[in-house]
């Protein structure tokens, strides 16, 4: 078939062919089965063919949008694509098919399962928000659009570099561990072969320990408690400082402290859902189940224990206790999260509790002598007697 045979048309002729002056609807050929098809609503442009002995037809786009150069370039492809003996219509729909697949198993597309499926379910809500902010912020930039199964070492490593450029080593590494996650739940769901973190061992600076700032001998912690004592802000935020030193448990645990998860009668709080994956018991003194018993007018309507100023609905910020310390004037010597140093080191060393015991109460990690985990449920007696000393121990220091 000649040049002249397959390109029949040219735009001047197309541009005319409109369905009122066509009369009706009409198909203008260009040739080799190409043809344009003029319609009330619009011009299509159509590839007639045969395949397995069957007429087949192939649309090539929409024109103007489809220019006639471009139609037909699509029209000599699924020529190449006959002479191979591939139907085009059959080869388009596997293109769209892994295109799909692609876009279903691209980086953010992978991590928002694994977020929702494996990790918030699992966590803390108030570290799980964190671990979502850390991808969104830092890795979505670079990779969000990438199919996961095509994601190189080096891509990753960039995203991490430029988080230790800024300084923050330690966010670095955490960030490292959720990428690695996100890869090896794609792994196990088949749409990624290999966790690509594996072949950055070694590569980042060694991470520095977190410390948070803490006060751990009675000299240093009577002026605190005498300060909290004196707290003139908000009723909730004065009680979250007090159950802070009396509970010692994780800031983002008893910030999102529930009604539904407090027992009075029983003295206890069970924590739901921590950041170690399990529920924790915490025994209630008299002095905690006091606090809250005041708390129960202002708050005990609501979902939670410490709401949100101005948003009952919502738990207290995550910046309200170490706020507060600030302004008693201990910025730089006490965190929220250092309540929990200060009540290790004082139980052990001041007040002669076991370790493990206190350990646990700290929802650490404490195996028995053959390295299994301890039940959750151990020890509770010698728990809520160690929780009631501790309350009595707190305001002998604060009388002092």
């Amino acid at each position: 078939m000649t040049t002249r045979a397959l390109n029949k048309l040219n735009d001047t002729a197309i541009k005319k062919a409109t369905f009122e002056r066509l009369g009706g609807t009409k198909k203008l050929s260009d040739g080799g089965g190409m043809y344009l098809h003029v319609q009330r609503h619009g011009r299509y442009w159509r590839l007639k063919y045969r395949f397995d002995q069957k007429e087949r037809t192939l649309a090539l786009g929409v024109y103007p949008d489809v220019s006639l150069k471009q139609a037909r370039a699509r029209r000599d492809e699924a020529r190449q694509l006959l002479a191979e003996g591939i139907d085009p219509q059959v080869h388009r729909a596997k293109l769209k098919q892994e295109r799909e697949a692609r876009n279903a198993n691209t980086f953010e597309a992978v991590a928002r399962d694994w977020f929702e499926t494996i990790h918030k379910p699992r966590k803390e809500a108030t570290y799980t928000k964190k671990n979502w902010n850390r991808l969104r912020n830092h890795v979505f930039p670079l990779l969000a659009k990438r199919p996961i199964a095509e994601i190189q070492p080096p891509e990753v490593l960039e995203v991490l570099r430029r988080i230790e450029r800024k300084g923050y080593t330690d966010n670095a590494h955490r960030v490292k561990g959720l990428i690695s996650n996100v890869f090896r739940y794609a792994v196990s769901e088949g749409r990624a072969n290999s966790d690509v973190t594996r072949d950055l061992r070694g590569v980042l600076a060694s991470a520095k320990p977190e410390h948070f700032a803490a006060l751990a001998t009675p000299d240093e912690v009577i002026p605190l408690l005498k300060a909290m004592e004196g707290y003139r802000g908000q009723p909730t935020t004065w009680a979250a400082l007090q159950l802070s030193a009396l509970l010692f448990t994780r800031p983002g645990e008893l910030r999102t402290m529930r009604w539904s998860d407090v027992d009075l009668t029983r003295a206890q709080w069970i924590a739901p859902k921590t950041k170690n994956n399990t529920s924790l018991m915490v025994p209630l003194a008299n002095q905690a189940i006091s606090l809250l018993e005041e708390l129960l007018p202002l708050t005990g309507r609501f979902e939670f224990v410490f709401t949100g100023s101005g948003r009952p609905n919502r738990p207290m910020s995550e910046n309200t206790v170490n706020l507060a310390l600030k302004t008693l004037g201990f910025e730089g010597q006490m965190t929220a999260h250092g309540f929990r140093a200060m009540a290790r080191t004082m139980l052990v060393e001041r007040l002669g509790y076991p370790e493990n015991i206190v350990e646990m109460q700290l929802d650490h990690k404490v195996p028995d002598v053959h390295g299994r985990a301890y039940n959750r449920a151990q020890w509770i007696e010698e728990r809520q007697e160690m929780m009631q000393r501790w309350a009595d121990y707190l305001d002998e220091l604060k009388q002092t």
